[in-house]
């Protein structure tokens, strides 16, 4: 049965902490997992949830801290020493120890990692240190079980015992040479059936999917999610086996990428989040709606320069709404189909072809719209001519949003520039300009002012 947080169970334990009943609290955690204590942490004050991280056994307190929001564990970390950090990170795989003790100051980073007592553990934290967080290297955890191909299999299994006390999971057996490269992975099926006196070398499986430490995460994400990986592993330059990335991991870093773009679509230019502090939340959201200022602005500008058209035909004028509406909307649909395509790997072949299949699309969807229009302008009693200069200036428009909307984001793509940037106000805002010079070029040609 799922957990069910409630108000009541909040205010019981305030009460045993106002209390300092210890023993009881320890007794109505005992059998707690350790997502629903975080969420219990991040319904607690501060201070409250410090007492409980600095009560409880770091093996449950541990887990909940990776669990917690960002802000949260911060705030707990604060209150903590050193030593008391070291405690929970000793008790984390290599990578979440890695991206708790990244948030912390450089000077307090040194004090907590002289606080471990496992050397090897600290040593394996300070060397993922080293890798861009998005990256494999920054992804990976150091903990695996790894056997050489030269041991029988009843060696290997004794060592696989011994290093299995280390990891979580074991998701995959690896196997390296005598300089510990990787070579394979080792089946548990084959090796429960091979005679104990045989080698590794004569049944591990050569064929295995890997990446090295610098590759992407989006790349890792892409080939776990094409071979249906539960764990993949990460070698270095010269093919050693490092690490190892478990789907949970890639599941993490796969939200947090969505996370970010979904801000950016919608203009907001930072990682934050709703509780983050008014200076923050302005410094993401205002260098967008700048961008928008200044595409109105410039809209203005072009309005401004066809006011023989507004004179002579006022109905042009309501309509201009219209235009950059339908400009903003396909530009959008079209850029977020090739946005998601970039991102699952699936845009490929020629541009011109895709560009070509994109003013297809906008052609047939440009006819059926002008053609409501033009009935719309039938019904309506509008000058025909106007009509029929709305609904072909309003093709055109579509046609143009389209081909905006595929070919931005496969420009920054090729740059090196998230192309996600290209679903939200950007694109918008260009298209609403290139729209509505467009409507009245066209207007004017048309109509003859």
């Amino acid at each position: 049965m799922a957990f069910l947080l409630t108000s009541e169970f909040v205010e019981h334990i305030e009460q045993l902490i106002a209390q300092k009943d210890g023993n009881a609290l320890k007794e109505l955690f005992l059998d707690f997992h350790f997502a629903d204590f975080a969420e219990v942490l991040e319904e607690l004050d501060s201070d409250d949830a410090t007492y409980l991280i600095k009560l409880l056994e770091s093996e449950i307190t541990s887990e909940a801290l990776m669990e917690v929001d960002e802000d949260v564990r911060e705030k707990i970390l604060d209150r903590l020493s050193p030593k008391e950090i070291a405690q929970e990170l000793a008790e984390m795989d290599t990578d979440d120890a890695a991206d708790v003790i990244g948030e912390l100051d450089e000077d307090i980073q040194k004090k907590v990692i002289s606080k471990i007592k496992d050397e090897e553990h600290a040593a394996d934290i300070v060397e993922l240190l080293k890798y861009d967080e998005d990256t494999a290297g920054g992804l990976m955890a150091k903990e695996l079980v790894r056997v050489k191909e030269t041991w029988t299999i009843a060696g290997c299994v004794r060592e696989m015992r011994r290093q299995a006390k280390n990891v979580t999971r074991v998701h995959s057996i690896y196997v390296v040479d005598k300089e510990d490269k990787l070579k394979g992975r080792l089946s548990l099926k084959d090796l429960l059936t091979a005679p104990e006196k045989a080698r590794i070398s004569d049944v591990y499986i050569p064929k295995v999917d890997y990446v090295t430490v610098h590759t992407e995460g989006e790349e890792v994400a892409r080939i776990m999610q094409r071979y249906d990986l539960e764990a993949i592993p990460v070698v270095d330059d010269h093919g050693v086996l490092v690490g190892r990335i478990t789907i949970d991991d890639i599941v993490d870093f796969i939200k947090d990428e969505a996370e970010k773009d979904y801000q950016m679509a919608a203009g907001i230019s930072s990682d934050v989040e709703a509780d983050d502090s008014i200076w923050l939340l302005t410094r993401a959201r205002l260098p967008w709606l700048v961008l928008g200022l200044f595409g109105g602005l410039g809209s203005v500008y072009i309005m401004k320069g066809f006011d023989e058209a507004i004179s002579n035909y006022v109905e042009l004028f309501f309509f201009t709404p219209l235009i950059a509406a339908m400009a903003g909307n396909v530009g959008v649909q079209s850029s977020a189909i090739i946005v998601q395509g970039l991102a699952n790997d699936n845009v490929k072949g020629s541009l011109f072809k895709r560009l070509l299949k994109e003013v297809g699309l906008a052609l047939i969807n440009g006819i059926a719209l002008a053609v409501l229009v033009i009935v719309f302008g039938y019904i309506a009693g509008l000058d025909q001519r106007v009509a029929f200069t709305i609904a072909i200036s309003m093709l055109s428009v579509i046609i143009v949003a389209a081909l905006v909307g595929t070919f931005v984001p496969i420009i920054l793509n090729k740059k090196g520039i998230d192309p996600a940037i290209a679903t939200g106000p950007f694109i918008t805002t260009s298209n609403d300009i290139f729209g509505i010079f467009l409507f009245f070029y066209l207007s004017k040609i048309i109509l003859g002012f």
